[in-house]
């Protein structure tokens, strides 16, 4: 899907906890931002930078901006794939 923002999403582990070794945050997947009317379900699959992610949770569509009347991205959380 062309024309996509893509941030990495971060976890802080708990404090002594088998995933924090020596760091402070944990990348656990990606949060995509799409172009306006984009439409996309959480039965979907994503392939971000080369790797297969699940669709996590329900997109959603920041609509309209009521100062300029354009319509804003859709956002979804995309996680990868395991098992």
């Amino acid at each position: 899907m062309p024309g996509c923002v893509v941030t990495p999403r971060e976890q802080t582990p708990s404090v002594g906890g088998s995933q924090q070794q020596a760091r402070d945050t944990v990348i656990v997947g990606w949060t995509v931002y799409a172009p306006a009317g984009t439409r996309i379900r959480t039965t979907d699959k994503a392939r971000i930078r080369g790797v297969v992610c699940d669709i996590t949770g329900e997109p959603g569509d920041w609509g309209r901006n009521p100062f300029t009347g354009l319509r804003g991205v859709v956002q979804f959380a995309a996680d990868r794939v395991t098992g």
